[in-house]
């Protein structure tokens, strides 16, 4: 454990301090800078949704709701005459997407398989429809001249901190009692697990990270609007959950960086990548349903020989 720890943590430092070199080098421009951005976020969005469909076993459409939460509320905060820090408000936006993660989540769980699918998709369209028709938050066309708040350093710290504490959480006794959920809902009840509660905190801790990320998106392209958190957002998302394995926090991060480098070689033919995710969802289904890690992780301590402790 101890191995693993310092092996994961030296890999994380290094990575950091690699990147920001070529940053300061000049060999990473502002677009590739762009692009590691959104590879952050949609790895923020890809482990949090993970936790609810790959964990917990449920079928959730709505994180682009959650996420539109945590946008317009850094977006509001950090535009008024007094305006909130930034790190504030990206804290506030992952707390109101949490509540409303709640307050979705308490009836609808109680659904399962396609029917819980079709009410998390509804709740993400209510909320996007919603915002839309509030002329305060712009109406549908958006909130603009959003004050950056978040560097590279502030995304990169987020983006860690998501990941470990999803895996932590994961690795927990209350992880295990959510994979107890996936496997056998009915055995894990019988056992004396609480599943509607479970359920529920899964869900609300995914909204948390989706509201985070939402937030920090806000705060870095300093432009937001209704239609950038509609239905095709979330099936984004899924896309790259399903990719990379239904309950592998490696497999989403992997897919997350594919992926989005994928969509930035073909950001001229938007119409040419729903086809494409399209194919690759089929291709998926036929052949490795359980994507490319399954449940598996990535073990760094593994891959790279470190003397002192055997079997980490």
């Amino acid at each position: 454990m101890k191995k693993r720890l310092v092996v994961h943590s030296v890999f994380v430092i290094v990575l950091y301090l690699i990147i920001t070199l070529l940053m300061k080098i000049g060999m990473i421009d502002d677009y590739i800078k762009l692009n590691l951005f959104l590879i952050m976020l949609n790895i923020i969005l890809a482990v949090s949704l993970n936790l609810i469909n790959g964990i917990t076993g449920q079928f959730s459409l709505g994180h682009a709701g959650f996420m539109a939460i945590g946008a317009y509320t850094t977006a509001v905060l950090t535009t008024l005459e007094k305006p909130v820090p930034f790190y504030l408000t990206v804290l506030i936006g992952g707390l109101f997407a949490m509540i409303c993660g709640f307050i979705i989540g308490l009836p609808v769980l109680r659904l399962r398989g396609d029917y819980l699918a079709i009410a998390t998709l509804g709740f993400g369209e209510i909320i996007r429809v919603i915002i839309q028709n509030i002329d305060y938050l712009g109406g549908a066309s958006g909130i603009s001249d959003i004050p950056q708040g978040i560097d590279w350093t502030g995304y990169f710290v987020i983006t860690v901190l998501s990941v470990v504490v999803i895996l932590n959480i994961i690795n927990s006794s209350f992880g295990r009692a959510m994979i107890a959920i996936r496997e056998d809902e009915i055995a894990a009840e019988a056992m004396g697990i609480n599943t509607t509660l479970y359920k529920v905190m899964a869900f609300m801790i995914g909204a948390f990270f989706a509201g985070v990320a939402g937030s920090i998106y806000s705060g870095s392209f300093g432009f937001i609007q209704p239609d950038m958190f509609n239905f095709f957002k979330s099936i984004d998302i899924l896309v790259i959950v399903v990719l990379g394995g239904l309950g592998s926090i490696s497999g989403s991060i992997i897919s997350a960086i594919v992926l989005t480098i994928l969509s930035a070689l073909l950001q001229d033919y938007p119409a040419v990548r729903m086809v494409l995710y399209s194919l690759i969802l089929i291709i998926i289904m036929l052949f490795r349903p359980q994507g490319l890690m399954g449940t598996k992780e990535i073990r760094l301590s593994k891959l790279i020989p470190i003397g002192g402790e055997k079997n980490a």
